[in-house]
């Protein structure tokens, strides 16, 4: 995730590549992000120190590492803090960075991997000593890279599923129904080509007409027709109900 932001960020024109300064210990990630344009190091604080924004974008468990390694080098005035990390809750943060009864602005973002396309689903959650200037200044970062939402940290194991465990979700279809097309008589580039332009269609025509899926479907479907019974063998298959199990599964 920490790659796919960076590469989001490089994409975007919110933000210069002299800007942008990321943190690795590995030379490989660190060199093809030098060679992208912007800055690498093997220091956290290094990459952390003077920065406006500094985001923590590891694996859960190491958030604390990562954070109490930097904690010396936060400047709790001037920075904002940016964690994202599924599971990861606002008040362990602030234990671990709670510094003579001070605490640094700090937000919950659970962006998607499309954030690397300027394509993100993300979910924004405020959290210690955040103020509405520094909302605004994070909701324009990531609006930046996709669409976000400002929601509360309970609702963030869901958001998580929906949207960021959710690409994945959404790319088992496409792998479904392009082996479908496969078994149609299609090959396979092109059937995922036309699975894919399928969802891009779907998604464009729901965004520009407001309808809801049922409502679009409608306009697809007619009495007999082939889209009906398509549609009631998933339904017999459990299509509907196997696709909310697993959502509630991830938000678990």
């Amino acid at each position: 995730m920490g790659g796919a932001m960076a590469e989001g960020l490089i994409k975007s024109d919110y933000i210069q590549n002299e800007d942008i300064c990321v943190a690795d210990p590995s030379r490989p990630t660190r060199d093809k992000f030098a060679d992208m344009g912007i800055t690498a190091t093997p220091s956290n604080q290094l990459a952390a120190q003077g920065a406006d924004v500094v985001c923590v974008v590891v694996k859960p468990w190491l958030v604390e590492q990562v954070l109490k390694s930097i904690k010396d080098v936060l400047d709790y005035d001037q920075q904002i803090l940016v964690v994202v990390a599924a599971g990861v809750k606002g008040d362990a943060i602030r234990e671990w960075l709670a510094r003579d009864g001070k605490t640094i602005p700090t937000f919950l973002v659970i962006p998607n991997i499309a954030i690397a396309q300027l394509q993100s689903m993300t979910f924004i959650v405020p959290c210690d000593d955040v103020q509405p200037h520094h909302t605004e200044c994070i909701k324009t970062l990531f609006d930046a890279l996709g669409k976000t939402i400002i929601t509360e940290e309970s609702h963030l194991a869901a958001g998580t599923t929906l949207a960021s465990c959710g690409i994945a979700y959404a790319m088992r279809y496409v792998r479904a129904a392009s082996e479908g097309g496969v078994e149609l008589g299609f090959k396979a580039d092109e059937a995922k080509q036309i699975v894919m332009q399928t969802m891009r269609g779907a998604v464009e025509l729901l965004q520009a007409t407001g309808l809801h899926p049922e409502a679009a479907i409608d306009l697809v479907t007619t009495p007999g027709g082939v889209t009906i019974k398509g549609l009631n063998e998933m339904e017999h298959a459990g299509f509907t109900s196997s696709v909310i199990r697993g959502l509630k599964a991830g938000a678990r």
